[in-house]
């Protein structure tokens, strides 16, 4: 089989290029097929393959500004030459299902979300733009929007990452879709002896607002409780002036010392709302219980009471109360760590596999004794898979 993945842009390494990564070790033969590339942004296993850029790369600055070229990138993906696939995966949370498929190819989207600064926050991303962008935010967003039902015609299979997801597919496009969580390297963690956790709270993620690190932040203030936080991005400057000398902030770091304080501190603390969320996986990955907002994907990953607690509002109150529920509650890591266990990678490479083919033989594109049908159903035969890709 001749196989695309498209992807909306690779300047980073989040969990949408981590979806990526892991479609490749499926499917090594894949090109690729995105608006901006970074090379230095991008890890060693997608670059191995054949990468292509629209014509959006070609821009000023279009690793930085990408954004603002978001009303040409419908027009983009229509110019994408796809002649010849017999399998396109794309991976949508910024604009990618739009290309032209092949009429005898099978088109799947794994969807993140879609477009947020259309649809579910387009408010929150207009009140916190400037004049000229509020301005011109509606009339490009109508078009935008028409444009992405329009284009949710084009894709024969919707897989989303979470139950939350699924619910702004079924609204916005009124697809039905698949649930299929995204990967996590479950086993990258570690759980150490109780006597090595510490007293201080972890936060970890961009710092951005609707990530809501300030209401954290002013929790901590209140309680004089130790708080570290990993991560950077726009709000850093204001947070660090609104914090008190009981917050850290480490900024970016390497896997290992994220690691390490996964598995050290006394809880996550999650008050944004999110998609899915991978940090508190990666958090109950390490033994460590998570307070989160109790909305969005989190209510499908943390179970309240056992891998951590919820809070109902996101206020500094109910922060609190959470903290102090938490401090109350029997924490066994080794059950968090069994809980975290079920979205690890293999288990997204085994539905993943699993359902790609089914789409592929209603599509008629492969016979259902097909040599390429593999059921990666546990740790062997992915290592087999990895191996063969190595």
């Amino acid at each position: 089989m001749k196989i695309a993945i498209v992807h909306y842009w690779f300047v980073g390494m989040r969990g949408g290029e981590k979806v990526i990564e892991a479609l490749c070790k499926l499917y090594p033969q894949a090109d690729i097929f995105t608006h901006v590339y970074q090379p230095d942004a991008t890890s060693a296993i997608i670059k191995r393959h054949r990468i292509k850029t629209s014509f959006i790369s070609k821009f000023p600055k279009a690793a930085r500004f990408y954004k603002s070229y978001l009303p040409l990138m419908p027009m983009a993906l229509e110019q994408l030459d796809l002649r010849g696939y017999d399998l396109i995966i794309s991976s949508e949370s910024g604009p990618s299902k739009g290309i032209i498929p092949p009429p005898d190819s099978v088109h799947i989207c794994y969807c993140h979300s879609p477009m947020r600064y259309v649809w579910n926050m387009f408010h929150d991303y207009r009140d916190r733009s400037n004049f000229l962008t509020r301005l011109l935010m509606p009339i490009i967003s109508h078009y935008i929007r028409n444009w992405d039902v329009i284009s949710a015609t084009r894709v024969h299979n919707f897989i989303v990452n979470s139950a939350n997801v699924g619910k702004r597919v079924s609204t916005y496009y009124r697809r039905d879709s698949e649930v299929i969580y995204p990967p996590v390297e479950t086993t990258a963690f570690e759980i150490v002896d109780g006597s090595k956790v510490s007293d201080y709270y972890l936060m970890v993620g961009e710092l951005v607002a609707y990530k809501r690190p300030d209401l954290a932040i002013e929790a901590f203030n209140k309680t004089g409780k130790k708080l570290v936080i990993i991560g950077g991005g726009e709000m850093l400057k204001e947070l660090k002036a609104l914090a008190k000398s009981n917050v850290t902030f480490l900024g970016s770091q390497p896997f290992e010392q994220l690691k390490h304080h996964y598995s050290r501190c006394r809880a996550l603390i999650f008050p944004g709302e999110e998609d899915f969320g991978i940090v508190p996986v990666e958090a109950m990955a390490s033994g460590r219980p998570v307070i989160a907002y109790g909305k969005g994907g989190a209510l499908e990953t943390v179970v309240d009471g056992l891998t951590g607690i919820f809070f109902k509002t996101q206020s500094v109150e109910a922060i609190i109360d959470a903290i102090e529920r938490l401090e109350s509650m029997k924490i066994d890591p080794h059950a968090i760590a069994a809980h975290a266990a079920k979205f690890d990678e293999t288990v997204f490479l085994s539905k993943m596999k699993n359902f790609v083919n089914k789409c592929l033989i209603e599509g008629g594109v492969l016979e259902p004794q097909s040599p390429e049908i593999l059921n990666i159903s546990d740790k062997k035969a992915f290592s087999v898979v990895s191996n063969a890709y190595a």
